[in-house]
């Protein structure tokens, strides 16, 4: 086992993550480096829990706004959203012998096992990555708040949010050169600054629960592993008590 900071960990990623930059759906090129990196992470020893997103498919409160569509109905769709790409991730890990297991708030017998907590720890404890799919199960709820919500029902230590960019910044760093990259955060500056990193319910849960955020740009090989080891990689958010590194 390599020398890892963390047991087990939290890794959200989003939708977008499945497609290159403004595409859609899932592309070949985006999904086997994921799965690349995320069999190279638990092949050190890490416990692996991995909470999908669905935009590349569609979001319900967009959805909701463009159409007729009822918000709750909008949500579940997406829940389903969420579903394909969890079902796809897994059939590529596979593919290249890492066991996984997808598990479901919402229920699709025919694709996935429903989230039950001890099963997940079991999983987890036996090296599957699990891949959590159906966000909460409820409408209103965003994946960012999912992931807050699995990360502190499977005691991980850390949440990882996997993005584009190498963290939080004090600005859009495509569109403002001078934006700077924070390298830690308290939970109460992102709050009351509204950074948009997750949505505040999400910050809050991490909050009460002390489990600190690190948001890091996934698609550099390799970083999955290094913030695994407690390499200064991205944003750190937290109460700064608690703040890994």
């Amino acid at each position: 086992m390599a020398n890892l900071r963390y047991k087990r960990v939290l890794l959200k990623v989003s939708g977008e993550g499945f497609c290159t930059t403004s595409g859609f759906g899932i592309e070949a090129d985006p999904l086997r480096q994921m799965a690349k990196e995320l069999k190279d992470t638990a092949e050190l020893g890490l416990q692996l829990a991995v909470v999908c997103g669905g935009g590349n498919f569609l979001r319900g409160e967009t959805l909701t706004k463009q159409l007729q569509t009822p918000r709750a109905t909008a949500d579940y769709m997406g829940m389903l959203a969420t579903v394909m790409n969890a079902v796809c991730l897994q059939a590529e890990l596979e593919s290249i012998s890492q066991p996984t297991r997808v598990m479901s708030a919402i229920a699709v017998q025919a694709l996935c096992e429903p989230f039950i907590h001890r099963r997940a720890v079991s999983h987890l404890e036996k090296g599957r990555i699990i891949i959590l799919a159906g966000g909460t199960g409820n409408p209103f709820f965003s994946t960012d708040t999912c992931a807050a919500l699995r990360a502190s029902e499977l005691d991980a230590e850390v949440l990882l949010k996997a993005t584009k960019v190498d963290g939080v910044y004090s600005a859009d760093p495509k569109t403002n050169p001078q934006a700077k990259l924070y390298q830690k955060l308290d939970f109460h500056e992102v709050l009351t600054k509204d950074l948009t990193v997750m949505d505040h319910s999400a910050i809050s849960l991490c909050r009460m629960n002390k489990i600190p955020i690190i948001v890091f740009n996934m698609y550099k090989n390799g970083n999955i592993a290094r913030v695994a080891q407690g390499q200064p990689v991205g944003t750190t958010i937290g109460d700064f008590a608690d703040v890994a590194g």
